[in-house]
């Protein structure tokens, strides 16, 4: 039997990648200008696994014997997104990029949209979740109308106050658009962005539902769950795979509730994998352009890893990774191409292990594999030789 958990700090960057000019994020390097910006962040057990030895972080140090195994990973995938990130950790390579809408949807499409659901609908922009609710979110209450905006990100966003579109209503809207969205508007997420309060105080809740496009080849979470092995999803892993490959989900409503659930699970976890996502580094802080609670989110993060090191038994290993950037301190409140850290320990893990710059997101899929004794056909050189003891 074995295990492996696999946490993704949703977000977490450290540093641009050689084509990140063609994005438009030259400088971006999300963990360690958030550090300069902050004047220096603490992250003592992170750093212990070899996050400092990674890129340079204003207040954290190198190790030089490390816990672990420590690296950054390349995105061969074109694209900056969470789908094309986690896809490729599984595995599968995304040649043509999801496409986006700088200037909003077409006409054309929301006037269909409009008609499956009935109602008319406000926005269709390019804006950041929190500010264009604050903007439209009384005429929306006023009208019933729903709000529509996307980003530099492939996403359909569709926000509403629970109390004006009932949860079920809104998740419904959801549904209808991922099936309108196809071919050339085929849109990696649609994603549900409900809210609560009143104009002026508007707050976002814990129901965000995503829905993505469903992956167009197997995944080694396919393989896991054919080979007979728990994949169990933590936050929204599931609604990124389109419930493909996952044998049990957890939802959850923070970046501290997934760590209680990721323990909570592990409980249940007898030979097989579990995939933890933490959105709030990127939901709340990165996209909100807010190095200050990016880091104090991290620092929480990191006084939470004991206990899970504390949990990991002779079986059990531990991969921390990110799944694109999020620069909190540029100008852009979108994603940035960049490396993003990986992190392996587990007793059967050699320690202070540099792994370098792995060409793939994939590598993780690979050496999951390997360590499961199970076929792999996706994309990636597995690292199992470089850290087994």
């Amino acid at each position: 039997m074995a295990k492996v958990i696999l946490l993704v700090l949703d977000s977490l960057g450290v540093g641009e990648l050689p084509d990140a000019y063609l994005y438009g994020d030259k400088g971006s390097n999300t963990l360690k200008n958030i550090s300069m910006a902050i004047d220096g962040i603490e992250l003592p057990n992170l750093a212990q696994m070899g996050i400092g030895n990674i890129t340079e972080i204003k207040g954290v140090k190198t190790v030089k014997n490390t816990l672990g195994a420590y690296g950054k990973m390349a995105e061969k995938s074109q694209g900056k997104d969470t789908t094309t990130g986690h896809w490729e950790m599984m595995g599968l390579i995304t040649e043509d990029p999801f496409p986006t809408f700088p200037e909003g949807f077409p006409t054309e499409l929301i006037n269909r949209f409009e008609n499956l659901i009935g109602r008319k609908t406000l926005g269709n922009e390019v804006a950041s979740g929190t500010e264009i609710i604050e903007r439209l979110g009384k005429k929306h209450m006023e009208t019933g109308y729903p709000i529509i905006y996307t980003s530099a990100d492939s996403v359909f966003q569709i926000a509403a106050h629970e109390d004006i579109v009932p949860l079920k209503e809104l998740y419904k809207m959801c549904e209808i658009a991922r099936k309108l969205l196809t071919g050339p508007y085929k849109v990696g997420r649609v994603i549900a962005r409900p809210f609560i309060g009143t104009p002026g105080n508007f707050i976002r809740t814990a129901n965000r539902h995503d829905y993505s496009l469903k992956p167009p080849e197997k995944t080694l979470l396919d393989t896991l769950k054919e080979k007979g092995k728990q994949v169990i999803s933590i936050g929204k892993i599931k609604d990124i795979f389109a419930n493909q490959g996952i044998t049990a989900n957890y939802h959850t409503t923070s970046n501290m509730d997934g760590v209680d659930k990721t323990l909570l699970a592990f409980k249940e976890l007898k030979d097989g994998l579990i995939f933890a996502n933490l959105v709030d580094f990127d939901a709340k802080f990165g996209h909100r352009n807010d190095p200050v609670g990016y880091a104090r989110a991290l620092e929480e993060f990191d006084k939470r890893l004991p206990e899970i090191w504390d949990i990991l038994d002779k079986e059990t290993m531990l991969i921390i990774a990110g799944d694109h950037g999020c620069d909190p301190t540029t100008i852009s409140t979108d994603h940035s191409r960049e490396y993003v850290p990986v992190l392996i320990m587990g007793e059967k893990v050699q320690g202070s292990i540099n792994l370098g710059i792995r060409e793939s997101f994939g590598d993780i899929g690979a050496t999951i594999a390997e360590y499961f004794q199970i076929p792999y056909n996706g994309f990636g050189k597995s690292m199992w030789d470089n850290i087994r003891r």
